[in-house]
């Protein structure tokens, strides 16, 4: 059996995940709780972000925290984020995960579906980030992780508000990363390739599909959520102190 990395600096540490209650946020929230951090996170699935945090509780050091909230909508993202910080102390690691990656025509996009597609795929990854610098100035220091996409780098399309956003994630990040840097705080972009959760294998992932990815990989083998949380938990912890404004691809070799 494999054994992973445990990153002592971690245990005890705030550590604030969007979009953590499925997928590769869910996957996230454990893989942080199981090395002993103070976990919080929101999404706007409550069932099954309260199914996750009473799961966690009883075999966590601490017993994850959770907020349902909409992301898009700044003020609740940054009532949920004050409501966290009094459960689990001010935050030195931030995982902005949350995304959507629905499909869609561009003859059939409107400006309110864009500006929707935007608000949680780009614009709350700027507004959580700025909420949580007071405490990584505080505390001397903190890691944040942006999490982009390969999409556009493939030149994927049918879902062009969701590959621009993406895009300007790696921007966002690097200017983040300029501006943070004097307060010991980095930014870093996490880029997933095409991960197998459960939504992407009910909705996109086909016989089709599948051999395209076989393809594209180098490693012709599933991407997991895991494979992606074993990157968060380098890119938070101390082990990874002079990484900022990067990109950090887990794509198995494709982009």
């Amino acid at each position: 059996m494999s054994s992973y990395a445990l990153y002592p600096s971690l245990q005890d540490r705030a550590v604030l995940i969007t979009g953590g209650a499925t997928g590769i946020g869910q996957t996230l929230v454990e893989a942080f709780a199981a090395q002993g951090a103070r976990v919080a996170f929101i999404d706007l699935a409550a069932a099954e972000g309260q199914a996750l945090a009473a799961r966690l509780a009883g075999t966590s050091r601490h017993a994850p925290a959770f907020v349902a909230a909409d992301l898009s909508d700044v003020d609740a993202l940054r009532a949920a984020i004050a409501t966290l910080r009094e459960r689990v102390g001010p935050f030195t690691v931030l995982l902005n995960n949350a995304a959507n990656d629905k499909r869609h025509a561009v003859a059939d996009t409107t400006p309110a579906f864009w500006d929707a597609s935007v608000a949680v795929n780009l614009k709350h990854q700027f507004f959580t980030a700025q909420a949580v610098l007071p405490d990584m100035q505080a505390a001397g220091g903190g890691s944040i992780v942006n999490f982009g996409s390969i999409s556009w780098m493939l030149k994927q399309g049918g879902m062009p508000a969701y590959t621009a956003s993406k895009a300007a994630i790696q921007g966002l990040t690097r200017c983040l990363a300029r501006d943070f840097g004097p307060h010991k705080i980095r930014v870093n972009t996490l880029v997933p390739g095409w991960v197998m959760t459960e939504k992407q294998l009910q909705l996109w992932v086909t016989e089709e599909t599948k051999k395209d990815i076989a393809k594209g990989q180098c490693i012709d083998a599933p991407l997991m959520p895991e494979h992606i949380a074993r990157m968060a938990l380098f890119l938070a912890a101390d082990d990874s102190a002079m990484c900022t404004a990067q990109d950090f691809v887990v794509d198995g070799g494709w982009s």
